[in-house]
């Protein structure tokens, strides 16, 4: 079962001991999606976060920088995206929770239709190739997922700004913008196993993934991926500028993609990169519901 808002809700606060997670739930300053926002604070709160996650995160960062080590000399030796897969498709499904699963299942439909978003309100940019990415269970993980997250993203970014620079498009606010992209329904994903297994918090799963995402890709691919996560500031940017609200980008921390971060603290990133794109969606999903108001 998937803790959804109502848990939050229904929750007393006690004057002498109030919960951290009771408290950022009915906080509203951040735009959030109140179910995804109390997974993502149920899942903060489980054991393995506070007991698991520090010397996960230890061992993750050194096994990094120890294969590194090992890209540097041979850097194209192994280059294996099915099997790395295939180890996340059966780590996801056996081991990881299922508030972390619908979170990170959730990641990919929401990158998606944001990038489809910006490209609707960018006025000539009909024919930029799109490949959304909208698994609705984990077999759709086996299909390179991950992988054709991060270049669906640099793509998008490069076939867009050939666009404006070659046909003199450009972003710019639109009074009324196309929201066709964003849904409004709940994803209807499948059924996530819920065993006793199946206990590692998003954090500390992502912290155990990234280093074995390292070593089955070259080292290029590893080195695009971890970048990829600071082009986060780039596609607030485009959205801020398309719905005239610069101040919202205070809530996006992957930032200056020009001056790329050591690969150990892709980890972390990786999480932050999953936060801003709930909330950029949300941001954009709370205009859409303004506008069908009106």
């Amino acid at each position: 079962m998937i803790h959804n808002s109502s848990y939050f809700e229904n929750l007393e606060n006690n004057p002498r001991d109030p919960s951290h997670w009771h408290a950022l739930f009915l906080d509203n300053s951040v735009p959030f999606h109140k179910d995804a926002k109390a997974a993502f604070l149920f899942d903060s709160n489980r054991k393995s976060k506070q007991f698991l996650l520090p010397f996960l995160r230890v061992f993750g960062r050194l096994t990094i920088i120890i294969l590194q080590i090992f890209k540097a000399i041979a850097p194209n030796l192994i280059n294996a995206p099915k099997t790395l897969h295939r180890f996340l498709y059966w780590g996801m499904k056996y081991w990881v929770s299922p508030e972390a699963n619908f979170l990170i299942l959730r990641h990919f439909y929401l990158g998606s239709e944001v990038l489809r978003f910006i490209k609707d309100n960018v006025e000539g940019a009909e024919e930029i190739p799109m490949n959304p990415l909208k698994p609705l269970s984990f077999e759709a993980v086996k299909d390179n997922l991950f992988l054709e997250h991060d270049l669906n993203l640099y793509n998008f970014i490069i076939n867009l700004n050939k666009a404006i620079q070659e046909r003199g498009l450009s972003i710019k606010p639109v009074l009324d913008p196309n929201f066709q992209a964003i849904g409004a329904q709940p994803i209807p994903f499948e059924p996530f196993r819920d065993k006793w297994t199946n206990m590692l918090d998003l954090a500390s799963a992502i912290e155990i993934f990234t280093p074995v995402y390292q070593f089955f890709l070259t080292d290029n691919d590893f080195w695009r991926a971890s970048n990829s996560l600071q082009l986060d500031e780039v596609i607030g940017v485009y959205a801020a500028t398309i719905m005239q609200c610069p101040e919202k980008l205070v809530a996006l921390n992957n930032k200056h993609p020009m001056i790329p971060l050591p690969t150990y603290g892709a980890g972390f990133r990786l999480v932050l990169h999953g936060l801003s794109t709930e909330v950029l969606h949300h941001l954009i999903s709370q205009e859409k519901q303004k506008k069908q108001a009106v």
